[in-house]
């Protein structure tokens, strides 16, 4: 692992695996207890075809955490994203079971046995400025509003199940020779480019470490990548250098919220943004009113809010 700046006590760790995966109540209790013991927070999810998550804690931690995962020739050689922040982007630790690691409704897709050709973050560039490469954003449409590479085009979707539509109508194998596709991590694009290969597309490429990884280690000069990169914690977005960015998160809609936005009449610290301020009931901003109260006060006693309490593993938890 990099050196931690020193002013940074919590390391943020990213990772993922396609792999076919049994004994998931087991795998469960064993993250649960591994982290709960040493202070690490976030989310993991566990599927039939493999693991994903974000976790941050104390270096230490995380190395254990990292050994523990290296340990199973199931869940090693993974691709590990590391960034630093000041304090926990997380609250809570959980680990969740779920049909897909990355939902896109489409049964056979196996990543792990047939995926798109792995581009270098330091090679992307000059794949993505050749005329004939069709470069393709395959997050939604909120994360593209964040920011997004020059020229790529963006399918407008909602949710991930909704990219075999897009490809369906608007991607033809005998006209679309090339395709180039990102996502953030690289877990959605490596789906995604399995999909197409099943359909017929013959040379179809992704961003190798996503595009966290681009932002680490493509400097800002050489960059492509336009605005900042959203993330699914509390950091809301990361610029280059993975530095902490500058939008946040709606309390009330969750969408991402820009320094404009937070200019806007329609923005109120903790209850609303220019996206959903219209379609409030009394009803849910007095609770959002109390929750951001009771979130204030908190702070000025220097203690956590009832709702951020960290959970630590617990029978209960395992048994979820």
């Amino acid at each position: 692992m990099s050196e931690c700046p020193d002013s940074y006590g919590i390391a943020v760790v990213s990772f993922y695996k396609f792999v076919d995966l049994d004994g998931l109540p087991e795998i469960k209790v064993s993250l649960l207890s591994l982290c709960g013991e040493n202070g690490v927070n976030g989310t993991f999810i566990l599927a039939p075809e493999g693991i994903n998550a974000t976790v941050a804690g104390p270096r230490q931690g995380i190395e254990r955490l990292v050994t523990y995962l290296e340990s199973d020739p199931r869940l090693s050689g993974a691709h590990y994203k590391l960034s630093y922040n000041e304090k926990s982007p997380f609250h809570r630790l959980k680990v969740k079971f779920k049909k897909e690691m990355v939902p896109m409704g489409v049964s056979g897709i196996k990543p792990q046995r047939l995926s798109g050709e792995r581009v270098p973050p330091e090679q992307w560039n000059e794949l993505i400025s050749r005329p004939d490469v069709l470069l393709i954003d395959t997050r939604n449409d909120y994360e593209n509003r964040v920011g997004t590479f020059r020229g790529a085009v963006n399918p407008e979707t909602d949710h991930f199940r909704e990219f075999p539509e897009y490809v369906r109508e608007n991607l033809d194998p005998a006209e679309h020779k090339e395709i180039a596709m990102f996502c953030t991590g690289g877990i959605r694009c490596e789906k995604a480019t399995s999909y197409l290969l099943e359909r017929g597309f013959k040379r179809v490429y992704q961003l190798e470490g996503g595009v966290l990884s681009y932002l680490e280690r493509v400097s800002r000069e050489k960059s492509l990548w336009e605005g900042e990169c959203f993330v699914f914690d509390d950091r809301t977005s990361v610029g280059h250098g993975l530095s902490r960015g500058t939008w946040s998160t709606c309390r009330n809609c969750r969408a991402p919220v820009s320094p404009e936005d937070r200019q806007s009449e329609g923005f109120r610290e903790g209850v609303s943004c220019p996206r959903c301020h219209t379609r409030l009931t009394p009803e849910r901003i007095s609770s959002l009113e109390e929750r951001q109260k009771q979130m204030r006060l908190a702070r000025e006693r220097n203690r956590k809010h009832l709702g951020a309490v960290i959970k630590r593993g617990s029978a209960k938890q395992a048994r979820g």
